[in-house]
């Protein structure tokens, strides 16, 4: 099951698509239920899940709006449970504000706040996630990752070409091993929150290889001509790759 937002659809997509190519004669299904989409293959018992859970902690709607609970997971736990490969992803809604905020208003330590510095936010919902991991799965049964933060190319400072229209006409990924614009703080926080968990979770660790394909967008192709799209990936593309660690890290660990 991967357990996210958009980059984590983009990643299911990326690995259903691939294991049909591998077996393009067996049969499938496709279904989806409330936040969960769900791809079988019947002749091999195997499901690949997705469920849509952008903020990993609970949002409760409430007569004064919608409030996000960063020390609350009890809800949105609740599928994880029985799950043979859990890959979790976090990061992208976070950053969102103005009417794209997807709460109203914070709680968390029985208080309530308009709104908190976002990395701030983010570390402690890890940490209600990393808790809910180190009581609750069971390493024997359960394999878990976290597939990073994948990057955007809104900014073309961070890869040496200021004047770049973000990602639009990018037709080369970038040819050596760093990046202009350097580590990304939320990866670093997420590393940090791994760093202290009991239970093993590997970390996919997609962000810097991620950052020099700034080639690999929709660009003005996606969201329908209607703005450009630096955030997600062609598909095939990026993710393909991703999953190719998720393969090798399955059969290492």
């Amino acid at each position: 099951m991967f357990v996210g937002d958009s980059l984590s659809l983009n990643q299911w997509q990326s690995l259903t698509c691939m294991l049909h190519r591998a077996v393009p004669a067996a049969r499938y299904s496709l279904t989806r239920i409330g936040y969960i989409s769900t791809f079988t293959f019947p002749d091999y018992n195997v499901r690949v899940l997705f469920e849509r859970n952008p903020l990993l902690v609970d949002i409760k709607r409430t007569s004064k709006g919608r409030a996000i609970k960063l020390d609350s997971i009890k809800k949105s736990a609740k599928v994880w449970k029985g799950i043979d490969v859990l890959i979790f992803n976090s990061w992208h809604w976070w950053t969102h504000t103005g009417r794209e905020t997807p709460w109203d208003f914070i709680q968390v330590g029985g208080k309530s706040y308009r709104d908190l510095n976002r990395f701030v936010a983010y570390k402690l919902a890890l940490n209600t996630w990393a808790k809910w991991i180190d009581s609750n799965v069971n390493p024997k049964k359960t394999k878990v990752f976290f597939q990073g933060v994948s990057p955007d190319h809104i900014n073309g400072y961070f890869w040496g070409q200021p004047h770049a229209n973000q990602c639009a006409g990018q037709t080369q990924p970038l040819l050596h091993h760093s990046y202009r614009g350097g580590p990304h703080l939320a990866q670093q926080l997420l590393e940090k929150v791994l760093s202290t968990m009991s239970k093993p979770v590997h970390l996919l660790n997609v962000t810097t290889l991620s950052q020099l394909r700034k080639d690999g967008h929709p660009s003005f192709y996606g969201h329908g001509h209607s703005s450009m799209d630096c955030s997600h990936w062609c598909l095939a593309g990026v993710p393909d790759t991703w999953n190719q660690l998720l393969y090798a890290a399955l059969f290492t660990n």
